[in-house]
């Protein structure tokens, strides 16, 4: 697998702006996207321990967005000519210090949130002790499926963790063992 290392211009970090089917129109800044709520890709994953647990973060407090919000969701955007598997492996190492596979389960149109995004939603299990990033999760522990359901909607949740959240639930994974293939 090959990873693609983030684009950064003079102007910043460089994404690609999607359409409403997910489709490629251009390289544009990220933060330009987001202040003109322009769609682009975000390559996340929810992690679940060998027990079928899932892991829950709190956001650090000094986050970009959504500092201080709990969360499901690892993550972050994708980088110019980079898939969404490929994306969710790199912030898996890169916030986690996780090598492990992402099982891609499927994508959806956020809508709630900083600006419209597609995610790309990933499952990975987790068995090594986790190496959080300190600028990224302030706090993190596994919950089990219920009483996540229990704290999902109390307090400040990231809205896209949330609806993420809710499909993948909904999807019927029960935990299974990832098996780094897509659509599995």
């Amino acid at each position: 697998m090959s990873v693609v290392p983030a684009i950064v211009s003079r102007m910043g970090e460089l994404v690609e702006r999607v359409d409403e089917r997910d489709r490629v129109l251009g390289v544009v800044d990220r933060a330009e996207a987001e202040r003109r709520r322009w769609m682009h890709r975000i390559a996340t994953t929810i992690c679940r321990d060998p027990a079928g647990r899932i892991l829950v973060l709190r956001r650090a407090e000094r986050h970009a967005r959504f500092p201080g919000h709990y969360d499901v969701m690892v993550g972050g955007a994708v980088n110019v000519g980079e898939s969404y598997e490929e994306a969710a492996a790199r912030e898996l190492s890169e916030e986690l210090g996780a090598g492990v596979p992402a099982r891609f389960m499927f994508t959806f149109l956020c809508l709630d949130g900083v600006s419209p995004v597609w995610f790309g939603v990933h499952e990975a299990v987790i068995s090594e002790p986790l190496v959080p990033d300190a600028s990224e999760i302030a706090w993190h522990a596994w919950l089990t499926e219920l009483e996540l359901r229990e704290v999902v909607d109390r307090g400040p949740f990231v809205p896209g963790g949330r609806e993420a959240l809710r499909r993948y639930l909904m999807s019927g994974s029960g935990g299974r063992p990832s098996t780094g293939r897509r659509g599995g």
